[in-house]
């Protein structure tokens, strides 16, 4: 009689939760110390998953400092053939700088770090990027990135943030390989 009534409460709460809170899904990640909201996710044509970015409250996907994105990849099966694949892609391109490559090759996982040179709106900057690249639980593989844009003016300032990003790489990379992936939310939102 006991389990009866116990199982008959867990399910009333479980109903009241989802009415009030609604089913849950990662609109919203906790990020380094940040709360990122979710502002862009899209299917993608060229991977036929979704692409989920968060970023800080007040940011968007066209002006961004700092951003969280969790991208979905049905198609590709092995994570440290493609993160491979990306270091040549990086270190073949001009404006990029490879930081540090790392694999596990007995739990399938990767993470790569390196940093982009850009420029928008007059203002020139170095874009810190950390990605992790694992398998999907059903199928394919998943990918996690978080990046910094750091905007600087002249010679000192790009030897300060050379020396910054020095610093924090080896941090920010083992936040990133011990955090695990959200689940993709599979909506339209531009």
């Amino acid at each position: 009689m006991h389990k009866i009534m116990l199982i008959t409460c867990i399910a009333l709460l479980t109903a009241l939760v989802i009415t009030f809170f609604g089913p849950a899904i990662a609109e919203e990640i906790h990020f380094n110390n940040d709360v990122y909201i979710l502002k862009y996710s899209e299917l993608s044509d060229l991977t036929k998953g979704y692409e989920n970015e968060y970023f800080l409250k007040n940011e968007t996907k066209n002006n961004w400092n700092k951003m969280v994105g969790i991208y979905y990849y049905p198609e590709i099966s092995n994570p440290l053939k493609f993160a491979d694949n990306e270091c040549k892609n990086i270190e073949s391109n001009e404006i990029n700088v490879l930081l540090k490559f790392i694999e596990n090759k007995q739990a399938d996982k990767a993470a790569l770090s390196y940093l982009q040179n850009g420029s928008e709106n007059g203002k020139n900057f170095f874009e810190y990027n950390i990605f992790k690249y694992e398998k999907h639980p059903d199928k394919g593989m998943m990918a996690l990135r978080y990046a910094i844009r750091y905007y600087f003016n002249n010679d000192d300032g790009i030897k300060s943030l050379a020396q910054k990003v020095k610093d924090e790489n080896d941090l920010y990379l083992q936040k990133i390989i011990e955090s695990p992936i959200p689940p993709i939310v599979e909506k339209i939102i531009n």
